[in-house]
């Protein structure tokens, strides 16, 4: 499997997360997911479902797409 997309997605996941100044526990409290989940998707170790994806965007404020533009 080609991880390149799960590189990036993590990458804007930590990014948008960093502009909010939010620690990793703090995004997963307020997705409602596990503090280690929001790791293991910042270092691409796991393939997120939509419905955790729509969580962390609700979580960080945004529109769902908004976390795949240029990417």
């Amino acid at each position: 499997m080609n991880k390149e997309i799960l590189i990036k997605f993590g990458q804007k996941i930590r990014e948008e997360r960093l502009k909010q100044n939010l620690s990793q526990e703090e995004l997963a409290r307020k997705a409602g997911v596990h503090r280690t989940y929001i790791g293991m998707i910042e270092r691409a170790e796991k393939n997120i479902t939509l419905e955790n994806i729509e969580k962390i965007a609700n979580a960080l404020s945004l529109e769902i797409h908004f976390l795949f533009k240029n990417i």
